[in-house]
Order: C-alpha cells, then sequence, then structure tokens
C-alpha cells in the first residue's frame, strides 16, 4: 500500500471515529434536551462558526447560493435526518440506530433511478432487499416495545439518501467550505422551526426546558467534532479515492456497538446482530459492484 493510500485510510477511520463519538454525546444527552433542539444547537453553532472561516477565507462571494432550490433541499434533508437521528439515538440502541441508517447507500440508489433517471440495476435489488430483511430483523424488538417510532432510523436514512440526490445537483458550483455553510445554515433555521414547532405541540417528547450548560457544551463538541471529521473525510478521498474509503464507514457501526455495550449496557440479541451484519454486508456487496473492473 502506498504512503498516500495509508494515510487516506487513516484520515477517513479518524474521520468516521469522530462520528461515533459524536453520536454518544448526542446519546448521553437523552432526558436532558429533546433530539429536535439538540440538532438545532448543533446546526446553529456549526453554521456560526463554518461562516466566519468563510467568511475570512472567501469574502462576501462565499456566500453565493447557487441553485438554491436544491440547496434548500440539501439543508431540509439534513434537517430531517438531525431530528430523525437524534431522537432514535435517545429512544434506541445506538449500535441499531446506527445500523438501520447505513441503509442509506441503497436508498440513495433507489432515489437516483427514481428521481435522477438512473438506471437500476440488479445489483442495487439484490442489495437493497437484502438490507431491508436485515431491518426487519433489527425493528422486531424495537418495533414491539416503541411502535413506529422504532421507524425513526429510516427516516434519517431517507433524510441522508436524499441529501446525497440533491449533493449531485450542485456539485462544482461552489467550494467544499461553502457548500458545508450552505447546508448547515438552511439545515439550522428548518431545525429551528422544527425546534420551536415541537415544544408548542404538546408532546412531552419534544418539550424544550431551560438549556442545561452540559448541553450547550455538549452540542459545541459535537459541532466541531462533526465539522472536522467532515473535513478528515474530504481529505481522505482527495489521497485515496471515494471508493476505496467507502468499507471504512462501517467503522462507525462498530463503533457505536462497542459504545453501546461498555457505556450504555446495550446488548444486541442474536437476531439483531444478524440484521446488522446482512445491511453491513449489503452496502459492501453494492460497494463493489460500483468498482470499476
Amino acid at each position: 500500500m502506498s504512503e498516500n493510500n495509508r494515510s487516506g485510510l487513516l484520515l477517513a477511520l479518524g474521520g468516521f471515529a469522530l462520528l461515533s463519538a459524536g453520536d454518544v454525546l448526542v446519546k448521553s444527552m437523552a432526558g436532558a434536551w429533546p433530539g429536535s433542539a439538540i440538532g438545532a444547537l448543533r446546526y446553529v453553532i456549526g453554521a456560526i462558526g463554518l461562516g466566519a472561516i468563510l467568511l475570512v477565507r472567501e469574502g462576501r462571494a462565499g456566500f453565493a447560493l447557487p441553485h438554491w432550490p436544491w440547496q434548500v433541499l440539501r439543508g431540509f434533508s439534513v434537517a430531517v435526518s438531525a431530528v430523525a437521528a437524534f431522537t432514535a439515538m435517545h429512544l434506541m440502541p445506538i449500535g441499531e440506530a446506527t445500523a438501520i441508517s447505513f441503509t442509506s447507500p441503497m436508498i440513495t440508489a433507489l432515489l437516483a433511478a427514481l428521481l435522477l433517471h438512473e438506471p437500476l440495476r440488479r445489483q442495487t435489488w439484490i442489495a437493497s432487499a437484502m438490507a431491508f430483511g436485515g431491518v426487519l430483523l433489527i425493528l422486531r424488538p424495537n418495533f414491539a416495545l416503541l411502535g413506529w417510532v422504532a421507524l425513526l432510523p429510516m427516516i434519517a436514512a431517507c433524510g441522508m439518501a436524499l441529501l446525497m440526490i440533491a449533493n449531485r445537483k450542485v456539485a462544482g458550483t461552489g467550494s467544499v467550505l461553502s457548500m458545508q455553510f450552505n447546508v448547515a445554515a438552511i439545515g439550522a433555521a428548518f431545525l429551528c422551526v422544527a425546534a420551536f414547532a415541537g415544544h408548542y405541540s404538546g408532546i412531552a417528547l419534544f418539550h424544550v426546558p431551560p438549556l442545561p450548560v452540559a448541553v450547550l457544551a455538549k452540542s459545541a463538541v459535537i459541532a466541531v467534532s462533526a465539522s472536522t471529521a467532515h473535513a478528515l473525510i474530504y481529505l481522505a478521498t482527495t489521497r485515496t479515492g471515494a471508493a476505496a474509503i467507502a468499507p471504512m464507514t462501517y467503522v462507525q457501526l462498530l463503533m457505536a456497538g462497542g459504545f453501546g455495550w461498555a457505556l450504555f449496557g446495550e446488548r444486541p440479541d442474536l437476531l439483531s446482530a444478524l440484521g446488522a451484519t446482512m445491511i453491513v454486508a449489503a452496502g459492501l456487496y453494492l460497494w463493489r459492484s460500483m468498482k470499476p473492473s
């Protein structure tokens, strides 16, 4: 393995590990603040930080909004994914919620066929069937316990898949930093609306109490760590290529399961573990099928 490939994989490993650490912090705030409000606070902090850096590096020109309908869709997708994912982390075992979120590549492929009219390959159908079979195994105990709330990780995965589709539409229209700021700022606006709506909805799960200092500090750490993670992953793709680092995403799943076991006493049963394995296998199969021969 070349030095560039090795450093790229290490950067990707660090990036995905930071994302897992952020999920643990989200999980640790269960009961202190609702997922919708945590998402809003995290993205507001992230947008302010990214905006300050963007202003220094690119000036006012960096705040352009090319293809604004797709930019709005990016922000909306992030907001949907954040509310669903953060709430799921509070209600479900972190490893199982993370495993279900890894159906996103399969959903992206299906949406690309539906919205972008890309050809739907046989391998996509096979991977999707395998992944959703795994989802059913994981949802089995959670659905019995939580009801429809157990579908939140799937909603989060759909949000991320829609983000990937919208990203394709705006690719190359601005710098990586400006694209990060746009999605964070627009996502923050949608999340603030969601947090206010949830608070006044009368649903106890979304009631927003006074902001604890610990929640503010953890949300700031998540904002910084997530932005750093995405920067590391981007650097990894410049050194190794997106296809090479794709399997590294499953580091998140391994770490989520380990953290859930060690910190929260979450031990998946055999069928849930089998379901997670099926989702990972489906993702790797889809990745492998897309590699050039």
